[in-house]
């Protein structure tokens, strides 16, 4: 099983990737840096991945879900609501290919502030 680590200014999350094309991509791709940015309930970031949207693609995560969002290059990890969800669903802004799973509670990502720095390393 493949891990990875994003590691925020003050806190870790590990991920346990799937066997998605995106999955591939993205371990391919660590480690890289990037910059945080939240948006309601959830802490996006860019990445050095260039992958389309996968057959199985989609906007309402389940809690702990790791998305990576195409039109953005960029992984989304929701945790609640954002400014698209309707009632108490994690709806990221645009259909995205979930890739991985958090051991940990995604909730803890409330402390990550915007502009924060972010790092992705293999396991």
């Amino acid at each position: 099983m493949r891990v990875i680590k994003v590691i925020f200014e003050d806190q870790e999350l590990e991920i346990e990737l799937d066997f998605s094309d995106t999955a591939d991509a993205v371990w391919n791709a660590a480690p890289f840096e990037a910059s945080a940015n939240t948006w309601g309930e959830e802490v996006y970031f860019s990445t050095p991945v260039s992958i389309g949207e996968e057959v199985d693609a989609r906007d309402v995560m389940e809690p702990g879900d790791i998305a990576f969002w195409p039109p953005g290059s960029a992984i989304a990890i929701g945790y609640g609501r954002t400014p698209v969800s309707r009632g108490d669903e994690i709806r990221l802004a645009s259909p995205c290919n979930v890739f991985g799973k958090a051991r940990t509670d995604v909730r803890n990502l409330r402390s990550v502030p915007g502009g924060s720095r972010v790092r992705v390393e293999q396991v």
